[in-house]
């Protein structure tokens, strides 16, 4: 049994970190989460009681408050999620995702390194600092037939890529200066679960669900490659129990989807669960939906919108044995199918 930290565990995929290591391994988690608009303690509810979880308000830019837990817990390892990470709100105020994503992750290695220099040699062996970062640090793909690999050079497009990018070089920097067992994984789109609705596909779901426009970036032939949530996640554990310290792991589901089919797929699933009668508690925004892709809304397109992202997610498949569980299929089903059972969570944030 290890005590691990998930820094960022009320995020979306913080929070699915976080409920599968409760759920499926024996280890104490320590949950560091500053809680700002995106953190919703409420996605941890099914572990929240378990005697091996445990939460702590911290704020990781604060060396003054992130040292505390490290005394208080003795971490073996530390999952690394903390980070502004909506690309819309970078562009409009870049400030809190420089205070994050790389002061945050600078005094998160800082205090790392510290650490480790108390620790005998035994614990300090077995320590892993794992860093989960995002293909978008790659910039975009020019040809239908590139992938991104982890020798693929960064030329990050947006305020919040380049801050991803520049935690990225720090943990590198970290590992070959001072020795910190760091590993590094960048993932393709996720999604799934308790997913905050500013995001493409909750939005989606939701708006639909209010009978609300689907606002599409330019004509919606931007194409990202599509990874549920659960499958990251076990990657993640993966990478924990087998990555090779130095490395860089790229995770994708291998579902390269446009925008557009991505909006007209949600569609189709609430299409036919109204068909079914499963959306009679949002008859009242709905009932004159007779197709929900009527809503589909072009708007001007996002500033620096990147083309196309594509994970080639062939070294950890050779390596560590992992790969993709779910099609997109299968889990955007699932996923649209949640957010019709589960308005206690998302109405809140809706509400806001």
């Amino acid at each position: 049994m290890k005590t691990i930290f998930v820094t960022g565990g009320a995020g979306f995929i913080g929070s699915a970190l976080i409920r599968y290591l409760i759920e499926h391994t024996e280890h104490n988690v320590v949950n560091i989460d500053k809680l700002t608009y995106a953190g919703n303690l409420s996605s941890l509810e099914t572990v929240s009681h378990s005697s091996r979880y445990y939460f702590e308000q911290v704020d990781i830019a604060d060396s003054g408050q992130i040292s505390a837990p490290f005394g208080k817990y003795q971490p073996d390892a530390i999952f690394h999620l903390a980070a502004e990470s909506h690309v819309d709100r970078s562009i409009d105020s870049a400030k809190a995702f420089i205070d994050s994503n790389i002061v945050g992750t600078f005094t998160l290695l800082e205090c790392s390194r510290h650490y480790l220099q108390q620790l005998n040699e035994a614990k300090r062996n077995q320590f892993r600092f794992i860093h989960i970062s995002t293909d978008e640090v790659f910039g975009d793909l020019d040809d239908k037939q590139t992938l991104f690999t982890e020798k693929t050079p960064y030329a990050p497009s947006s305020p919040y890529s380049a801050s991803k990018a520049a935690s990225d070089h720090l943990v590198r920097a970290w590992y070959r200066t001072y020795g910190l067992p760091t590993i590094i994984t960048n993932c393709s789109n996720n999604y799934g679960y308790y997913h905050y609705p500013e995001k493409l596909i909750p939005l989606v779901i939701l708006n639909a669900l209010h009978a609300k426009p689907l606002p599409i970036y330019g004509n919606g032939d931007q194409i990202r490659d599509w990874l549920f949530v659960d499958d990251h996640v076990k990657a993640l554990y993966q990478v924990f129990i087998s990555g090779k310290v130095g490395e860089s792991y790229n995770i994708g589901g291998n579902n390269e989807k446009r925008n557009i089919d991505v909006v007209q797929a949600v569609c189709s699933l609430l299409n036919f669960a109204k068909k079914q009668g499963k959306l009679t508690a949002y008859q009242e925004h709905i009932a004159d939906i007779d197709d929900f892709n009527q809503l589909v809304t072009f708007v001007a397109d996002r500033a620096g919108h990147d083309k196309r992202y594509a994970i080639d997610a062939s070294k950890i498949q050779q390596e560590l044995g992992w790969k993709p569980e779910e099609t997109f299929e299968t889990g955007l089903t699932k996923t649209v199918d949640w957010y019709i059972k589960n308005p206690q969570w998302w109405q809140p944030l809706w509400d806001r």
